[in-house]
């Protein structure tokens, strides 16, 4: 009955420092009231031993509690029961354009720039709940690997699947992706388009101009972030494939357009970020996270259940017990 109980006014609880006085004042009294006989012998007298007169200072022990219950009840004992709900007043709407070109198979993140970018990129959709997320991923032509959608299990595994395959055509084509990408969102009716576009290498194929792709992005108020990825320098990369289909690597400058991926994020109102290692990109994903949040109003509901009622009546009982003994079986004795 009593489990999870809060006091409203806690600092009557003070009031519980009478009850020491209210005992020293009761002890004062009876020495005063009680009358002494000065006798020389007791013959003659009828002793008779009774249990009553020894019980009399119960009365005061049911008045002693009751105050006490009264000053536990005027503390206003209840119990809370808060319930909440939550309201996204503002979703976003987010497509992340990976590149997988051979490229991104390099060996300067680890294990490799593609499989760092899907570890980070999970972690980073799994922190969306209340997002819609798509996926385009795109060589020297590009598609889409999953529509936008609210539902991340399906995300997730399609992310984990995306692999350097030969089925798409080489190169890399960033007009190419980002084209793609604003074509799955132009259509939303989200409050706030996003487009995570990363890149390891320079465009050098693809029909869409990747300023033409910036210009479709702001027609559509979608931004545009836009992430480098590689080492500055030399990085171990795929230059050739062996005859038994495994990759040659090599030492092969990083060649990044960070020009125009500055270019594409500035017109689009978004943010160019340089990753050149596993920390460095898991901070960028992080720091993209906490610049597009999503609003989401909490509403609190609370049900206070009053708790004191029960120690009045109690309180109201141990009195009116009082009174009843005191004029039943104490009536000659107090």
């Amino acid at each position: 009955m009593f489990e999870g109980i809060q006091f409203l006014n806690k600092e009557l609880f003070w009031l519980l420092l009478l009850l020491p006085l209210v005992i020293l004042w009761y002890i004062f009294k009876h020495k005063k009231q009680t009358a002494e006989l000065n006798i020389s012998s007791l013959k003659g007298f009828k002793i008779t031993n009774s249990w009553l007169p020894k019980m009399k200072h119960v009365l005061f022990c049911l008045r002693l509690i009751a105050l006490g219950v009264l000053i536990t009840a005027i503390a206003r004992p209840q119990t809370v029961d808060v319930s909440t709900k939550t309201k996204t007043t503002k979703g976003i709407d987010i497509v992340m354009a990976i590149d997988v070109s051979a490229s991104m198979l390099a060996k300067d993140l680890s294990p490799n720039r593609l499989e760092a970018l899907k570890k980070v990129a999970a972690e980073f959709i799994k922190g969306r709940p209340n997002d819609r997320i798509g996926l385009v991923e795109y060589a020297g032509e590009a598609y889409t690997k999953t529509p936008i959608t609210s539902d991340k299990a399906i995300v997730l595994r399609s992310l984990k699947e995306i692999r350097y395959n030969t089925i798409i055509e080489g190169g890399t084509a960033i007009g190419m992706g980002l084209g793609t990408a604003v074509n799955r969102l132009k259509d939303s009716k989200a409050n706030s388009k996003v487009i995570i576009l990363l890149t390891d290498g320079v465009n050098n194929s693809g029909a869409i101009d990747p300023k033409t792709a910036s210009v479709l992005a702001v027609d559509s108020e979608i931004k545009v972030y836009t992430i480098g990825l590689g080492t500055n320098g030399m990085a171990l990369s795929p230059v050739a494939i062996l005859a038994n289909g495994n990759f040659q690597y090599g030492r092969v400058q990083v060649e990044i357009d960070e020009e125009l991926l500055k270019e594409i994020a500035e017109v689009t109102g978004g943010k160019y970020f340089r990753a050149t290692n596993n920390k460095k990109l898991e901070e960028i994903y992080s720091e993209i996270n906490k610049l597009e949040k999503t609003e989401i109003e909490e509403f609190k509901f609370y049900n206070y259940e009053e708790k004191y009622r029960f120690l009045v009546l109690l309180a109201g009982a141990l009195l009116l017990l009082e009174l009843l003994l005191r004029f039943t079986f104490f009536r000659s004795f107090v």
